[in-house]
């Protein structure tokens, strides 16, 4: 079987139809996504329409911008495990901020204005990393399949 450019695409789209697919399996299991996890999901729609239009019209520029869907998803990604980690803070939107030198109404204010959905919390993970982590490096490889299908030679066939 020869790697062509199509199929380089349909590899790279279908891949974020099953990190997507997986995403919506997730949340039928139980697992309610963070405003985080939904940012994550975006991109990957943005690449499976690519990758739809680039298996037909294979232009360069849609391809690239398939490259630049996974990639975007991948630092999304990147940046909520780092959150999940406590590397570094998220949003205040949905994380937990500190609550040194804060009166007692403005914590009340807080908490009843906080989202039920943490962003700072993991809700499953596996061989040490969570959903975003593998989301992460997952994209990254669809982000290489797409680059792949850059350099591949186009032919009639």
């Amino acid at each position: 079987m020869t790697i062509t450019r199509q199929r380089l695409i349909f590899c790279a789209a279908l891949g974020s139809a099953l990190l997507l697919g997986g995403a919506f399996v997730f949340q039928l299991l139980g697992y309610a996504p963070c405003k985080m996890c939904i940012w994550q999901r975006y991109p990957h729609a943005a690449a499976i329409a690519l990758g739809a239009l680039a298996f037909f019209v294979p232009l360069p520029a849609l391809i690239a911008l398939g490259a630049l869907a996974a990639l975007t998803t991948a630092s999304i990604g990147g940046y909520h495990m780092g959150v999940e980690q406590g590397w570094w803070e998220g949003p205040t939107s949905c994380s937990a901020g500190a609550i040194d030198n804060i009166d007692p109404d403005a914590l009340f204010d807080q908490i009843m204005a906080a989202p039920l959905i943490r962003c700072d919390e993991i809700a499953w993970q596996l061989a040490g990393l969570s959903m975003a982590g593998w989301n992460m490096v997952i994209s990254l490889v669809l982000a290489g399949l797409w680059i792949a299908a850059l350099r591949v030679k186009q032919t009639s066939a």
